[in-house]
Parts: C-alpha cells; structure tokens; sequence
C-alpha cells in the first residue's frame, strides 16, 4: 500500500505588523491562496484525511483557510508544537506518529523544514524551478510513500505533483467543487448566519446592537456560516466575537433576507437570541464596535439592514 503525504507552505506572511515571527499574520494574499489550494483538494478528490499543522499563526491559518475552501470545518486540524523551525529529524517524527490507517494526510509549515524534507523524501524526482524555490509560500507538494511512515528513508517518496497558487484560477466554483459558476470566494462565503439578540427588562424588550466593522453603521452579529457548523452554531459564534454576547438561539429561524457581496448574492438566516450573558469587555474579541441596548423601535429606525427591520417586528411579537 501506498500512502500520500500532502506538504503546504504557509501562505505569505505579512512582515508589516511588528510582531514577533511566530504570531505574524498572513497577508490577504496568503490567505486567498490558501483558499486556491483547498479548493483544488476538492476538485481533485484529494481531499486529506488528516491536517496536522504548526501551531504558529501564518500556518495555523493557511491550514483553517485551506480545509474551509474545501467544504469542512477546521475543528479536526491537528496543531503540533515541533513543525515550528523544525528540521528533518523532527519533521519524520511528526509523520511517523501520524495514524497508520490514515493513506492522505497533509502537513502545514515553514521553510527551510518543508524544503528539507521534500528534497530528503524525494530527492530523485526533485527538478528545480527556474527561480529556484521549490516550495515558495503557499505551494503544496504532492508525495506519494510507502505505507510505514517509522521506517522511511531517503529518497523513498514519489513526487506526484507540486502545485503554486499562481497556477490555479483566482476564482473559485460555485455551488461546489465542479459548480460551473465561478465567484470572488470560496462557496461557503455566500452562506451566512445572524442574530437578533434581546433581553426583557421591566417587562419589556431590549435589542441589542453593535457598529458594523468600519464603525459606519448599526448592525446586529452576522457572519459566514462555517463549514464545519450548523447556522444555529454559526450564529452562536458570531454573536460571541462581534458582540461579545451568550444566550439561547431559537431553533427556528425568524427569516432570512439576500445582500450583495464578494460579486454575488449572499443568503443570510436571521434567529432570535435571547442573550443570558454579556462577556465583559476587556474579554470581548471586537470591543471597538461597542454594543447597545435599544428600544424595539430604536432598532427598527436605526439598523442599517431594511431587510432586519421587519424580523425585529416578528420577534417582539412572539414575544
């Protein structure tokens, strides 16, 4: 039996941020990359088994953003603490304690590691590019090697395929991995959730309402419907990041509306929540929003969405 091993380089870092090397960011750039890269996993039904990534943000995230593109939520992504500027040596311990019943898996991380362990796997099969890099940021490596991943050796992997973003469309398919349409994102972008929190206080409702991400407008949480979660769950996150909030979700949704966005029409699903825990703000992930409790009719007048406004009417009457 044969076993595949999948090598991504981290998508390009962005060294403008003044951090430190392990908690530098990806550019936009690196993210959409990484976005490229899994949706040509979907595409060529080489979707991994398992994702085992460096735990350091510019791979941890090129690792989220690459299993997404493919349809799967990243809960099962697997961090380990030795990719980070590991060597050879370390980087066939992380494959030899990687699951022997597993045949695809996909490992996220740095040069100079990846490099190394591309050109010690494969080193008959390795044709250098013109520009001589073998796996510049986001690139992935195709291996194909034997079924016992604590004996390899050298030069023991068959290079299958190594792909670069540059040589994949900008854009990606929609509804799904084949889909004939081709959008501005990943699939599961147009696929959104949202809540109308609310409190009862002295008998009578609250809404709660946050600003919008540039602060220009009113808004309540909305966001992409991850991958790996239900709309209900989805909406329970979002609610915690951008209004820092907890509570009960309806299992039914109030409604849903459509905005523009990304080049496309985005369907967005609308739950009542009825909040049971406000996080303080020094623990809230966006508290340059700030949030507000307002009157039914406040919220009506005041959220920037008008599709919202009839549904905040909807859930005070059910009220």
């Amino acid at each position: 039996m044969t076993r595949e091993l999948l090598l991504l380089r981290h998508g390009k870092s962005d060294w403008s941020t003044g951090v430190d090397d392990y908690d530098r960011p990806l550019k936009d750039r690196g993210k959409r990359s990484a976005q490229r890269i899994g949706a040509w996993l979907a595409q060529q039904n080489l979707v991994p088994d398992i994702i085992v990534t460096s735990p350091a943000e510019r791979a941890l995230v090129t690792a989220q953003k690459a299993c997404k593109a493919m349809g799967y939520g990243d809960q099962g992504i697997r961090l380990d603490k030795r990719i980070y500027a590991a060597d050879v040596d370390t980087l066939l311990e992380v494959l030899a304690d990687c699951p022997a019943d597993e045949p695809r898996i996909m490992l996220v991380g740095h040069n100079p590691g990846l490099e190394e362990l591309l050109v010690w796997l494969a080193s008959e099969e390795i044709a250098v590019p013109a520009d001589g890099k073998l796996l510049p940021t986001g690139t992935l490596a195709r291996l194909h090697l034997p079924d016992d991943w604590g004996a390899l050796t050298k030069g023991c992997a068959r290079l299958a395929s190594v792909t670069r973003p540059a040589m994949l469309p900008e854009k990606f398919p929609f509804p799904a991995p084949h889909g004939k349409e081709q959008r501005d994102r990943p699939a599961y972008y147009y696929t959104q959730s949202s809540v109308i929190p609310y409190r009862i206080r002295d008998g009578k409702p609250q809404i709660l309402v946050i600003a919008s991400s540039k602060k220009n407008h009113l808004v309540v949480p909305k966001g992409i419907k991850d991958p790996g979660l239900s709309p209900r769950e989805s909406a329970a996150m979002e609610a915690l990041e951008e209004a820092g909030i907890e509570g009960e979700i309806g299992d039914n949704p109030l409604g849903s509306y459509t905005c523009q966005k990304w080049g496309a029409t985005c369907t967005v699903t609308v739950y009542p929540m009825e909040v049971t825990h406000v996080i303080r703000k020094k623990e809230w992930e966006e508290s340059h929003r700030g949030r507000s409790w307002v009157s039914p009719e406040k919220a009506v007048k005041q959220l920037y969405q008008k599709e919202l406004r009839p549904l905040v009417k909807k859930l005070v009457a059910s009220l």
